[in-house]
C-alpha cells in the first residue's frame, strides 16, 4: 500500500518544511486531484525515478463527463467517484487530502493546511475558477463541484412532483479568452432532462429553453456541429434565447442586459471559466482572463521547474480551442515526459499545441453524437441508441484505465 503524506526533497531541510524519510530521488508535488493532476501522477511515478505526491482537496478522482445522469436519475452518484487510494497505490505515488493554501516558487514550497511541502518539481493543476454574474447564487451549475449534481437532482425531482414547470439551461464565456467555455455538458444535460420527462409522460407540461449570450453557441465544436445543435434543439421543441449578453440572475430566473428576461423555475447555468483565486493571488505569471503561462511544454514563464495544465493554464492554440478533459490530459503527459527529460538532462521537448482538439460524445439519454475537429476537419456524427452505450462504456473506461494497467487510448 503506498503511505498517505508528504514527501519533501531529497537534500532539503529548511525550516517549517515537512519531512517524511530519506529518499535520495527528486521529489515532485503535483497539486490537484482532477484527470490533468491524476495522470500527471501516474506518468511521473511510472518512470521510477521521483517521489510524486498529488494533493488534492477531495479523496476520489470525480468523473465530470458522466455526472450528467445523475441528475435524471440514470446513474448513482457512486459511479462517479474514483477513490484516489487505489490509484495512488497502483501507480506508485502518495496522495495527500488538504486543500493547498499558498505556493511559493521562490522558497519551492507548498502550503497545505498548516504544513508546508517541499519539492524539486511542481505540477500545478488545480482547475480554474468561475466568472461572476450578479445573482449566479440562484443558478445550479453542472460544472461546479459535486454536490451541485446532487441539488439538481433534487430540484428536477420536485419539478416533477409538481408535474410541470419551466427549466432555463445555459452556459457563458470568458470574453478575455475564448478557450475558457464549456457548452457540452448544458447541451448533454438539457437532453437528458427532455429524454426523462419524456418517458414520465411530463413533457408537454414543461417549458425548456436554451440561452447563451454568444450568437452562434457551438460553434467551437465546428459550423457543422453547430447547425445541427440548432436542428436538434427545435426537434425537441427548445426554445432558445441567444445573442443577447447576460446581466445577472434573480430569484425569478435570467435578466438580459436588454432589460428582457427569462423566467424559470429552475435555472441551470455553466459560467466561462476564470482563474483559479488561489493563482491569481499568487506571483505566478498569469494572462489576462487569470490563467497560468505556460510554453508549449507546459513550462510556467519564467520558471525552471514549475508546470502548469489543465484548465488552470492558458491554453494556446487555434481560436476554436477549448478546455476539455482530453486536452488536460494530454498537457499532463507532456509535462510529465518533459519533467523526465529535464532531470536526466536529455534535450529532448515534447510540446501539446499540436494534439488541440475537441473531442465529444454527446449524449442525449436515448443515443448521442460523436463531435470532433481538430486542424482538418470538424464532424457530428449521429448515434442513435448505440452513442449511449458508447458513454457508459466510456465511464467504465476512465475507472479501469486509473485504477488497473489498461492503457490508455490517447484522447480517450
Amino acid at each position: 500500500m503506498v503511505p498517505d503524506g508528504p514527501v519533501v526533497p531529497a537534500g532539503r531541510s529548511a525550516k517549517g518544511v515537512v519531512m517524511t524519510g530519506a529518499s535520495t530521488r527528486p521529489t515532485v508535488l503535483v497539486l490537484g486531484g482532477g484527470f490533468a493532476g491524476v495522470r500527471a501522477a501516474i506518468d511521473l511515478a511510472e518512470q521510477g525515478r521521483f517521489d510524486v505526491t498529488l494533493v488534492s482537496d477531495r479523496d476520489y478522482l470525480y468523473l465530470y463527463p458522466i455526472s450528467i445522469w445523475i441528475p435524471v436519475r440514470s446513474i448513482s452518484p457512486e459511479r462517479t467517484r474514483v477513490p484516489l487510494a487505489p490509484i495512488a497505490a497502483r501507480h506508485g505515488f502518495r496522495t495527500t487530502i488538504c486543500p493547498v493554501t499558498s505556493i511559493d516558487t521562490a522558497a519551492r514550497t507548498v502550503g497545505c493546511g498548516d504544513r508546508s511541502l517541499g519539492y524539486d518539481y511542481l505540477v500545478i493543476a488545480l482547475g480554474s475558477g468561475k466568472t461572476a454574474l450578479p445573482g449566479i447564487e440562484h443558478t445550479i451549475s453542472l460544472c461546479g463541484p459535486p454536490q451541485a449534481a446532487l441539488d439538481l437532482r433534487d430540484r428536477i425531482d420536485a419539478l416533477l412532483a409538481r408535474g410541470g414547470g419551466s427549466v432555463a439551461f445555459g452556459f457563458g464565456g470568458n470574453p478575455k479568452d475564448g478557450s475558457a467555455v464549456r457548452g457540452g455538458p448544458v447541451f448533454e444535460l438539457l437532453f437528458n432532462v427532455d429524454h426523462l420527462l419524456r418517458r414520465a409522460g411530463v413533457r408537454d407540461a414543461v417549458d425548456l429553453t436554451f440561452f447563451a449570450p454568444m450568437p452562434r453557441p457551438g460553434d467551437r465544436m465546428g459550423p457543422k456541429a453547430a447547425d445541427r445543435m440548432v436542428e436538434m434543439l427545435a426537434g425537441k421543441d427548445v426554445a432558445r434565447r441567444i445573442g443577447t449578453p447576460l446581466r445577472g440572475f434573480d430569484a425569478a430566473g435570467v435578466v438580459f442586459s436588454d432589460d428582457t428576461r427569462l423566467d424559470a423555475d429552475l435555472v441551470v447555468f455553466v459560467p466561462g471559466a476564470g482563474g483559479h483565486p488561489l493563482l491569481v493571488g499568487s506571483d505566478l505569471p498569469l494572462n489576462e482572463a487569470g490563467f497560468v503561462r505556460i510554453d508549449d511544454h507546459g513550462l510556467v514563464e519564467g520558471q525552471s521547474t514549475v508546470y502548469a495544465v489543465g484548465d488552470c493554464a492558458a491554453l494556446e492554440g487555434p481560436p476554436w480551442r477549448a478546455k476539455q478533459g482530453h486536452v488536460a490530459e494530454v498537457m499532463a503527459r507532456t509535462a510529465a515526459y518533459n519533467i523526465g527529460q529535464q532531470d536526466r538532462g536529455l534535450p529532448d521537448r515534447r510540446g501539446y499545441q499540436k494534439h488541440v482538439s475537441i473531442i465529444c460524445v454527446m449524449d442525449t439519454g436515448d443515443g448521442a453524437a460523436v463531435v470532433y475537429r481538430d486542424a482538418r476537419r470538424d464532424l457530428m456524427v449521429p448515434l442513435p441508441v448505440v452513442g449511449h452505450w458508447l458513454k457508459q462504456g466510456w465511464g467504465w473506461y476512465a475507472r479501469a484505465t486509473a485504477t488497473t494497467r489498461m492503457p490508455r487510448i490517447p484522447g480517450m
